[in-house]
C-alpha cells in the first residue's frame, strides 16, 4: 500500500467531508470542508493497517483535516464536480416507474445515497424516495424544494403578516369590539352627571 500523494502535494477534495467524531470543537455530522476545496499534504498514515489517511492542510478553511485517499485528487487534475453529493435532497425532472408503479412523482423527495461516476452512460445516483432505491441519470434529476409550509390563502385578504400562533391585528378605532353594553363613546365622558 504506497501512498499517491506525498507531503507538500497540492490536493482537491472531491466530496463534502463532514466530522466523524474525530474533529476537535465539531459536531457529528457538520460540514468541514465543501468539494472542491484545496489544500497541501502535511502528513500520510493508516488507519486500521488498510486505509491510507492523509492530514491536509486546508488554508483557506483555516483546517487541518484527515482524508481517505479516495476523496482526494491532485489540485491540477482535470475535475468535473457532480451537481448533486451524499445527502442531497432531489426531485425527479419526470414521473418515474417500474412495470406501471409510480415511485416518483417530479416534487418527491429523494436524497442522494451515492453518486456513480464511472458509468458508460455518464454520471447517475442512487437516490432512495420512500420505499425504494433507484438509479437515475443526473440529468433527471434536480434540487429538491420543501414546499412552502403555510401557502397564502387562494383569493381574499392577504394574510403574509400573520404567523400560525399570532393573533389577527387588533381593530381600529371606531370598529368595536363586538361586546354590547361595554363600549363607551367618547362624547359620554364628557357628561356632568
Amino acid at each position: 500500500m504506497r501512498p499517491r500523494f506525498d507531503y507538500g502535494d497540492k490536493v482537491r477534495v472531491t466530496r463534502n467531508v463532514r466530522d466523524d467524531g474525530t474533529f476537535p470543537g465539531a459536531n457529528i455530522g457538520n460540514l468541514l470542508l465543501k468539494r472542491g476545496s484545496v489544500g497541501y499534504v502535511r502528513d500520510v498514515g493508516t488507519f486500521l493497517q488498510d486505509q491510507l489517511i492523509y492530514s491536509v492542510h486546508f488554508f483557506d478553511a483555516q483546517k487541518m483535516v484527515g482524508c481517505r485517499e479516495e476523496e482526494l485528487i491532485g489540485a491540477d487534475e482535470p475535475w468535473d464536480p457532480s451537481q448533486f453529493q451524499f445527502r442531497d435532497k432531489v426531485t425527479p425532472k419526470v414521473t418515474l416507474e417500474i412495470d406501471g408503479e409510480v415511485i416518483a412523482n417530479p416534487g418527491d423527495e429523494g436524497e442522494i445515497l451515492k453518486v456513480l461516476d464511472d458509468l458508460p452512460s455518464g454520471r447517475a445516483y442512487h437516490v432512495r424516495f420512500p420505499g425504494r432505491t433507484l438509479q437515475i441519470p443526473e440529468k433527471l434529476l434536480d434540487e429538491y424544494t420543501p414546499p412552502h409550509p403555510n401557502p397564502p390563502p387562494q383569493g381574499g385578504r392577504e394574510q403574509d403578516d400573520l404567523t400560525p400562533n399570532s393573533s389577527p391585528p387588533a381593530p381600529l378605532a371606531g370598529e368595536g369590539l363586538g361586546m354590547g353594553g361595554n363600549q363607551r363613546h367618547a362624547d359620554e365622558d364628557n357628561h356632568d352627571d
